[in-house]
């Protein structure tokens, strides 16, 4: 006879119950989050929308079409994403130039880090892939994912952050 297969809980239980856990739970309220993560879906599609098509729209005249695409394509992203948290995920009012700014703050950073990791990510999606055409598109899609609970924090409180 076997033993029985542990719970996921039992298999490390202070990861589950300890209180770093609780404190970073803490921090993300569930129905806020929820709202993230479907604001997250339009953000996600319209910014790698706009990015895929400048891309293609200047692949023909520009070498590497992938680093501009990127820069142009930021700012509008960026507006759309802090709108859409403002009105649907934190639901603030007013502040729309501080909090606006505040939002490319926390962008900014994330921004800056995956134009220095673009073309290494596109190096490296070729080199194991081959897929020499879509690796920008690959890369851009990869960096875009990894940013969901640093930018969630980020806005909530920084970005939005009540001035209660």
């Amino acid at each position: 006879m076997q033993a029985p297969i542990p719970k996921e809980t039992e298999l490390c239980p202070e990861f589950h119950r300890g209180p770093w856990f609780h404190r970073l739970a803490s921090h993300i309220p569930r129905e806020q989050f929820g709202r993230y993560l479907l604001a997250g879906v339009w953000n996600t599609l319209f910014g790698y929308g706009a990015y895929a098509a400048l891309t293609a729209v200047l692949a023909p005249a520009v070498s590497r079409s992938y680093i501009p695409a990127s820069i142009i394509a930021a700012p509008l992203n960026i507006t759309v994403s802090y709108l859409s948290y403002k009105w649907f995920v934190f639901r603030t009012r007013g502040n729309y130039l501080h909090e606006w700014t505040r939002c490319f703050i926390v962008y900014g950073s994330a921004i800056f880090l995956g134009i220095i990791l673009l073309p290494l990510l596109v190096f490296l999606v070729r080199l194991l892939t081959g897929f020499d055409r879509a690796a920008p598109y690959i890369a851009g899609a990869l960096l875009m994912g990894s940013n969901v609970i640093y930018s969630f924090l980020g806005h909530k409180n920084f970005s939005f952050r009540s001035r209660e």
